[in-house]
């Protein structure tokens, strides 16, 4: 015969045991609440940042035409950079989607002709260009309420100081070389095009200076040559996909064969 006394204590025990999952169920449903609180937290923070940079790159009175739409010449870059990053990187950081949208931002805003002609006076502009990039989407982070760990990482990586061991400072290298090949590189050719059939019709003033076709076609061998250097395996293989023209297929293998 089972005891009153101890059904009693079976009972209350079971009852503790249930009152200890239901407690344990519900520090797991705050936890998984926090964590969705703050995934949404950050990713609000991030398209905040986002958002500011396309608004500014908006601004640039430059335009060009892309996929059949005429945009701003950064925002259209901008947004080049963030796909080749994409496409490099499957699970980029904030960091790396920050800098891959802010890294030209507003530059039209500072012209290479305000500055003096020359190597000098070309790497003072370059050095001005990335401390404003820089100091640019750091603001635009610190008021979207990014720690100061991640705003100083990003403007570190705009000012490509840590080359050698942040490893997505290669994904940012490798995705602006591909921009530079998949849509700059037919202009500078275009560019040299147009100065050879100008000396070929006589132009005489490039060529009492010294200049000749044959070293503007080296100086883009050179350029790709260069190109080439800065990028990581992943980036070399992506480009060695990209869909060139044959003037521009030329002007690789030359690079690469030298």
């Amino acid at each position: 015969m089972i005891s009153t006394r101890s059904v009693g204590a079976r009972v209350r025990s079971s009852n503790h045991h249930w009152r200890h999952l239901a407690a344990c169920a519900r520090v797991a449903a705050t936890a998984r609440r926090q964590v969705v609180a703050r995934a949404s937290a950050s990713t609000d923070r991030l398209q905040r940042v986002l958002s500011d940079i396309d608004s500014i790159n908006s601004q640039d009175p430059r335009k060009t035409t892309w996929q059949g739409e005429e945009l701003p010449y950064e925002l259209a870059y901008s947004r080049w950079l963030s796909e080749w990053v994409a496409r490099l990187q499957p699970s980029p950081s904030d960091e790396l989607l920050i800098v891959a949208r802010g890294q030209h931002v507003a530059r039209w805003k500072s012209p290479r002709d305000t500055y003096p002609e020359g190597r000098a006076g070309y790497l003072k502009w370059r050095a001005d260009l990335k401390r404003a990039h820089a100091d640019t989407v750091a603001g635009l982070m610190a008021e979207a309420g990014y720690p100061e760990a991640a705003v100083s990482r990003v403007k570190r990586m705009i000012n490509k100081l840590d080359l050698m061991t942040d490893e997505e400072n290669q994904v940012v290298e490798d995705a602006l070389c591909l921009v530079f090949l998949e849509h700059q590189f037919a202009e500078l050719l275009e560019k040299e095009g147009a100065d050879k059939a100008r000396a070929g019709a006589g132009e005489g003033r490039r060529e009492r200076e010294g200049w000749a076709p044959q070293q503007t076609q080296q100086r883009m061998v050179d350029i790709v040559r260069k190109t080439w250097g800065k990028m990581g395996e992943k980036g070399r293989a992506a480009a060695l996909k990209l869909a060139l023209s044959p003037a521009e297929a030329d002007v690789v293998q030359r690079a690469l064969s030298g």
